[in-house]
């Protein structure tokens, strides 16, 4: 026997098997369980969400021989001729191909005989937005009185395209698109039915690329099956896709928290040694800020429990706005990616325009302290080259050879990289203050996140121990641990053992101490305003009201 494609073997042949359109169900089933039934049904939405398959199930449920139920037998044999497509009574009608007047006036006329073998006739006309005006006229007086035995249901992708005359005769049922999860966890059962063993995480690649439709998940996983030999795992199915996979999107995440621009450049070379799409790149990028931002403000929004767990340390560090900013930098950067001189510069010009406007960064950061060493005499030379001696023979000349030069500034800028930074000692009055140490160990990303939100709980000679609340416990990462010790050693001079505890805090973290002075200025300032004779009289006279929320210290 033939081998048959996923995608129609496991076509839902019952109410109770269709995955996803709940809202459709319910009003169905009622409908059926109360005899309450109309006589034309119009279901819209996108391919591949079931359109076909509810016409099918709604023939069967008229027609089967246990009777109108909303729970068709489907083994008599009207709902297996159904099901196989042999059923005289149940038409199927391609609006692409058969649009014309005399197409429908045909069907109309075979409408009005009584069904051969079964209770109803029903007409499936599949794309009728596609049909000729003359068509849509031609069948307005059936769709509004048909014969009894008659049921109509049209089903399309655009009924922007269908006359309001034929709206106003339907019942009409909008199917939605299926959510990822239940894509997943449909795949999951399927692939457990056929023995196949498979890795969730591809499963989750599959749906993404489905955008919603089952029956292209189930002909991708078909392929993911063929692809695999058999297995469905992660590697591959990507492989397949050519899709970005969640280890590049979270390195570059985690370089940008770390603000780590090296990093970053690192994960961008190896897209571009596999050949991966940059395109796809910044569109998965700019998915990733969309659900951080969710998990920020509306957490249940992420069903998916994993995702969930993933993306919520990152919605604790990330700044709301930030946020913002970087999704409009990324949906932007696929807009420029065709002006740029190559797909991989303006990746990477749109990596850094993510790093270059992260807030609290504290000032530019500079190079790799190897780079600057070897650059400095080639900077230096370029700019002897670039900047002659300029005989000043007009005022714009003056004021240009009164600047600087080109080689004072490359000198400079040289000699400055080249200079390592002065080390940060740690004062015998800030030893035993942890606010006042956190404060002057130069500390970014999420190491000094970690640091602002534990308390010093015990300092010896060859150790430091903290503690941190339970609920900053996403911070406790090794090297976060591991970049912490390494500032205290060079700050303490000496080699110290840290060591983290999670457990409540007995008193006031830097983090906590900031917020609180950050609130102290925001109701000074508030206060300020709020007593400033000019306002008040504003509010008196106008019968106002201020709006707090616009009010900043400064």
């Amino acid at each position: 026997m033939s081998y048959q494609v996923l995608a129609r073997k496991w076509r839902p042949k019952s109410f109770a098997t269709l995955v996803g359109q709940e809202h459709v169900v319910r009003a169905l089933t009622h409908a059926l369980d109360q005899n309450r039934l109309h006589h034309a049904y119009l279901f819209t939405g996108t391919r591949g969400v079931g359109k076909t398959t509810l016409a099918r199930i709604m023939a069967k449920a008229l027609n089967c021989e246990t009777g109108v139920s909303s729970a068709p037998c489907g083994t008599c044999a009207a709902c297996v001729a159904i099901d196989t497509g042999r059923f005289v009574d149940y038409i199927e009608l391609d609006a692409a191909s058969n649009r014309g007047v005399d197409d429908m006036t045909q069907l109309l006329e075979r409408a009005t005989y009584a069904p051969t073998i079964g209770r109803y006739k029903v007409y499936v006309i599949d794309e009728v937005h596609q049909l000729s005006g003359h068509a849509f006229n031609a069948m307005l007086k059936t769709l509004e009185e048909p014969p009894e035995h008659v049921k109509f249901i049209l089903a399309t992708t655009d009924p922007q395209k269908i006359p309001v005359t034929v709206l106003s005769r339907c019942l009409q049922f909008n199917l939605k698109q299926m959510p990822q999860t239940h894509i997943v966890d449909h795949l999951s059962r399927v692939l457990e039915a056929e023995g196949v063993a498979f890795e969730v995480a591809a499963l989750r690649h599959l749906a993404k690329g489905a955008a919603g439709s089952m029956r292209d998940a189930l002909s991708l996983l078909d392929q993911a099956i063929a692809h695999g030999a058999g297995r469905i795992e992660d590697e591959g199915v990507r492989a397949m896709l050519g899709t970005v996979g969640d280890e590049h999107l979270f390195a570059l995440l985690d370089a940008l928290v770390a603000q780590d621009v090296p990093a970053m450049l690192e994960v961008a070379k190896l897209m571009d040694a596999r050949s991966l799409s940059f395109d796809g790149g910044l569109q998965e990028l700019a998915t990733l800020f969309h659900r951080i931002a969710l998990a920020q403000f509306a957490p249940q929004a992420l069903l998916d429990d994993a995702e969930r767990e993933r993306l919520t340390p990152y919605a604790r560090v990330l700044d709301a706005e930030y946020l913002q900013l970087a999704y409009q930098i990324a949906i932007h950067g696929r807009d420029e990616l065709a002006l740029a001189p190559d797909d991989y510069s303006g990746f990477v010009m749109a990596l850094l325009r993510l790093h270059a406007f992260r807030p609290e960064r504290g000032g530019a950061v500079a190079a790799p302290a190897q780079t600057p060493a070897k650059a400095a005499p080639a900077a230096t030379e370029r700019a002897s080259v670039i900047a002659p001696n300029v005989a000043v023979s007009s005022p714009v000349v003056a004021a240009v050879s009164s600047a600087p030069t080109l080689v004072e500034i490359a000198q400079s800028v040289a000699q400055a990289a080249v200079e390592p930074a002065p080390a940060v000692h740690v004062a015998a009055s800030d030893a035993d203050d942890w606010h006042a140490l956190v404060a002057r160990l130069p500390l970014t990303g999420m190491v000094k996140q970690l640091a602002q939100h534990c308390e010093l709980s015990e300092r010896s000679a060859s150790a430091i121990r903290l503690r941190l609340d339970p609920a900053h416990k996403y911070l406790l990462g090794k090297p976060q641990q591991e970049k912490l010790q390494a500032e205290l050693q060079a700050g303490f001079g000496a080699s110290l053992r840290l060591e983290i505890d999670v457990a409540e805090v007995a008193s006031e973290t830097p983090a906590e101490r900031s917020r609180n002075a950050q609130r102290e200025r925001q109701d000074r300032a508030i206060a300020s305003i709020e007593q400033d004779p000019f306002v008040r009289d504003v509010v008196d006279l106008f019968d106002a009201s201020i709006d707090e929320s616009t009010i900043k210290p400064v």
